[in-house]
């Protein structure tokens, strides 16, 4: 990714969590209220700009994710310095998955800010101390793995198997069923990074959807317009992940 993707918004607001019955997050919302609660108090939220990495692929992970209105990536980079997305994460989910596993001294996989918004954050140590075999935390995380393999491995197949048009119509859907808006900022060459494939492929992708009046693009910021027809054009793909992502709610 440019220097250009990293130094956007590189300030990060925080403020302390203060205890709420409803977080914004659907995986924390699914907790009994008391558990709920007593996890919000240990938390902060945070605003985190397009481009900045959580963690990196093989180092450890020192707090872990929520979003509420922003959504991440899990990638994969090669020794080339290439990479391609390997799961999106929005309000659905959590960068704990890794941790949850025991593997928090190695990230499988690098983390990515692809959208810019809100985030609930707290340490790792206190996310493990969290999740104890009887608390009802550990049941919703090991609901959201299962779900989480089948996005994986789904994307697996999509990015071997599909053109860049289907992929970046499924892309643009999971990001339009996570944000709450129609409008979002991406840029083609933040696209082309999320999907491991070159600019000019992106623009020319891009460039059909306009064309089709599936989508706008204004001043960097894409806009969903026929969000059926989006959907037509998309592989099979997405409906399997949008499936496993509605098995959350």
């Amino acid at each position: 990714m440019s220097d250009g993707v990293r130094s956007l918004g590189r300030e990060v607001r925080e403020t302390a969590m203060s205890t709420a019955p409803i977080s914004g997050n659907r995986l924390l919302d699914q907790l009994p209220e008391a558990e709920r609660t007593a996890m919000l108090r240990g938390m902060k939220r945070v605003s985190i700009p397009i481009g900045e990495t959580l963690f990196r692929q093989g180092r450890p992970v020192r707090h872990v994710h929520f979003p509420i209105n922003g959504v991440l990536s899990l990638v994969t980079r090669l020794s080339d310095g290439s990479a391609i997305e390997v799961t999106t994460i929005g309000n659905e989910g959590t960068t704990a998955a890794s941790v949850f596993l025991g593997a928090a001294t190695s990230a499988p996989a690098e983390c990515v800010a692809q959208i810019v918004g809100d985030h609930l954050v707290m340490p790792a140590d206190d996310f493990r101390d969290a999740v104890g075999p009887t608390s009802a935390l550990h049941q919703v995380m090991n609901h959201y793995l299962a779900v989480l393999l089948v996005q994986v491995g789904q994307a697996v197949a999509c990015n071997r198997l599909h053109n860049t048009k289907q992929r970046s119509a499924r892309w643009l859907l999971m990001i339009h069923d996570r944000v709450g808006s129609d409008r979002f900022f991406l840029t083609h060459e933040f696209l082309g990074f999320m999907l491991g494939i070159r600019r000019a492929s992106v623009s020319d992708a891009m460039a059909t959807l306009r064309k089709a009046g599936l989508v706008g693009s204004v001043r960097g910021h894409i806009e969903i317009r026929d969000r059926a027809a989006l959907e037509a054009t998309a592989c099979e793909c997405y409906t399997v992940m949008h499936r496993a992502h509605e098995d959350l709610k």
